[in-house]
């Protein structure tokens, strides 16, 4: 190569690196101007014995100050298996309406995305927020879709009745195969929904580490479900020709980059939980995730996270 072509070389790399700053430098300011008005005030994260920190030597200074207020949280690189950043990240905890990402992965592990699912009686009386009426039916995907984008306890009771149904299991074993098909040993859940048992047993438990694993495989298994988590509002109509529109719970889904999946959940037992998957590069999913934050603070944790992580591939301090 002669000198001429190592200069052009050079300015073409100098402009990719200087775009790709700009482009995270923007991001920062979008975020900051998203979520200063959530205040922390004097509070401290609570923590559970282990210290957060950066677990890769290359960029470590992006995660060296990252302020959580969450109890537990990680950034995996799912396309290399390695932690990025973890905080208490094999600690087992409430996952609130997070089971419902092993609700949809069960279901689409046993089932085709157009297979018809019917609203039962059963949950008629389910807790808030629902939006079915019994005997509606569904194809899996559609329902799927409404019920991780409005996090709907109504269409994830009827996923998991399906589901445990179809292998004349109850819905703790389903759940239990599917959690142990993906071998996350810190994961159970007693329903579908996530759904506070009562005001000391949660409806499903498990840990950031686990989480992130199965958020990636769901992203994977099922990617046009998953991309409808990453919308403002999902759609799709009932059999009988009912027209459906939900609001995504995650307020952040318009402001992070190349998302390839967010869920939401909170309960009074787990607090503010969300789990994300983005894409970092081409084709390099990432998942963050956050437990035991508060419902506030958990889209500011999983904001912050996602700025550190871009940071660090640009092999910068902070945005």
């Amino acid at each position: 190569m002669n000198t001429v072509d190592l200069q052009k070389l050079a300015l073409r790399t100098r402009s990719m690196r200087e775009a790709g700053i700009a482009l995270l430098f923007a991001s920062g300011i979008l975020a900051l101007f998203l979520f200063i008005p959530i205040g922390r005030g004097s509070q401290t994260s609570p923590t559970l014995g282990e210290v957060g920190a950066p677990t890769s030597d290359v960029g470590a200074n992006a995660f060296a100050k990252v302020p959580l207020q969450a109890k537990a949280a990680i950034v995996y690189d799912l396309a290399t298996g390695e932690t990025l950043y973890a905080k208490n990240a094999d600690a087992q905890l409430p996952l609130a309406s997070l089971t419902k990402l092993l609700t949809v992965y069960a279901a689409v592990s046993e089932f085709s995305l157009d297979t018809p699912i019917t609203i039962p009686a059963d949950v008629a009386r389910i807790d808030a927020p629902r939006a079915f009426s019994v005997g509606q039916i569904f194809t899996l995907a559609d329902l799927s879709r409404l019920t991780l984008t409005a996090s709907l306890n109504d269409g994830a009771a009827a996923i998991a009745i399906a589901t445990a149904a179809r292998g004349n299991r109850s819905q703790s074993a389903m759940l239990a195969g599917a959690a142990s098909a993906l071998g996350l040993s810190q994961t159970y859940a007693v329903n579908g929904s996530g759904l506070d048992v009562s005001t000391a047993i949660s409806g499903g438990y498990g840990s950031a580490r686990d989480l992130a694993r199965l958020a990636g495989a769901l992203a994977e298994k099922a990617p046009t479900v998953a991309d409808a988590t990453t919308r403002d509002f999902a759609e799709a109509r009932s059999e009988g020709g009912t027209f459906f529109k939900v609001k995504n719970t995650d307020p952040m889904t318009g402001t992070l980059p190349r998302l390839l999946l967010s869920k939401t959940g909170f309960t009074d037992l787990a607090g503010g939980n969300l789990a994300l998957v983005f894409d970092s590069g081409i084709n390099h999913p990432i998942a963050v995730v956050v437990l035991g934050s508060s419902k506030t603070s958990r889209f500011t944790d999983g904001a912050t996270l996602v700025a550190a992580t871009l940071a660090h591939f640009a092999g910068i301090a902070s945005l």
